[in-house]
């Protein structure tokens, strides 16, 4: 079913309109759950937060130290100052709107760091509901189709130059794949800036989930503990302990193996990591009812992931600018 999805994606129709294979796994998982029936003998394998743990793991293969030097100083900043108001103020909008804490964080990380990828991360840092993850998954994936088409038009109504426009792309367009298709409709130097920019919100990805690790570890272990705090002992027996294999396999690669090695064998890991991504969301859409994620708190996180991605274009916008043409 996996590699079924990824041969669709992989069509030249669908490459160009930038959606990523997770999107299809999550669909055909979905039309199996709710059109035809899963099988009694497929159910012992749909282990979805055991496949998406191993792609993590992976996916610090690609997430390199080298990249922030690539980045620059003002892609860098850039990066952190879009990434931490958006994700404040997609959290506190969720929180207004009376949305509970764990579908509030996934969505602050999804619109503020890198999409899917951040999405993921997420969920398994602080043990999502897999039916919220897919329904974050499917509005990244969705709004980015847009957004990838409008926003390179816009920026030439505006008449941004080619690196405010990469730099803008780069950091509000939530997958990779988007961004090196809106990033070459824009012209070559803005998809050099839009991949640039992209890059560096995808190395704060380790930060963040490291980050909302221990606050949700401690949080839990705060709630369930009676009149006792928390020790470092208990906080250590639940961290998710897949988050320090994506930081020592990020360490490995980035410091460790040489440069050379590590381009070549990241590019062999990224497509085995695809795979265990794919296999995670087939396993989420076989779990899924499409009425569950149609009906998700009545619609007010559809609201709030809207808003937080429009201030997300506004803010960024507004930082490209600064940072690359005044």
């Amino acid at each position: 079913l996996s590699m079924g999805a990824q041969f669709i994606a992989s069509s030249g129709s669908m490459k160009n309109l930038g959606l990523e294979t997770v999107l299809f796994s999550l669909l055909l998982g979905l039309f199996i759950r709710n059109i035809i029936k899963v099988p009694e003998w497929l159910k012992s394998g749909i282990q979805s937060e055991f496949y998406i743990k191993i792609g993590l793991v992976m996916l610090g293969a690609s997430v390199l130290f080298s990249e922030i030097m690539k980045a620059g100083f003002f892609g860098l900043l850039q990066a952190v100052i879009v990434v931490v108001s958006v994700w404040y103020f997609a959290y506190w909008m969720a929180k207004k709107m009376k949305i509970d804490e764990e579908l509030s964080i996934m969505m602050a990380s999804a619109v503020s760091i890198c999409g899917v990828s951040a999405a993921i991360a997420t969920a398994g840092a602080i043990k999502g509901d897999s039916k919220k993850l897919s329904y974050v998954v499917s509005l990244v994936l969705i709004v980015a189709i847009p957004m990838m088409i409008f926003m390179p038009l816009i920026a030439r109504w505006l008449g941004l130059s080619d690196e405010v426009t990469g730099a803008w792309l780069g950091g509000t367009i939530d997958t990779t794949g988007a961004v090196v298709a809106s990033g070459t409709i824009a012209g070559d130097i803005a998809l050099k800036f839009s991949t640039i920019i992209k890059f560096s919100q995808n190395i704060l990805l380790g930060v963040a989930a490291f980050l909302i690790s221990i606050y949700w570890t401690y949080k839990q272990v705060e709630k369930n503990i009676d009149s006792e705090k928390p020790t470092l002992k208990i906080i250590w027996e639940r961290f998710p302990k897949f988050v320090l294999g994506f930081i020592i396999v990020s360490l490995i690669f980035s410091f460790v193996v040489s440069p050379e090695t590590a381009e070549v064998t990241g590019k062999t890991i990224k497509s085995y990591q695809s795979l265990w991504f794919n296999l995670a969301f087939i396993c989420i859409g076989l779990e899924t009812r499409f009425k569950d994620i149609i009906e998700l708190d009545r619609g007010r996180p559809l609201v709030v992931f809207l808003t937080a991605q429009l201030f997300n274009i506004i803010v960024t916008l507004v930082v490209a600018y600064v940072l690359f043409q005044i």
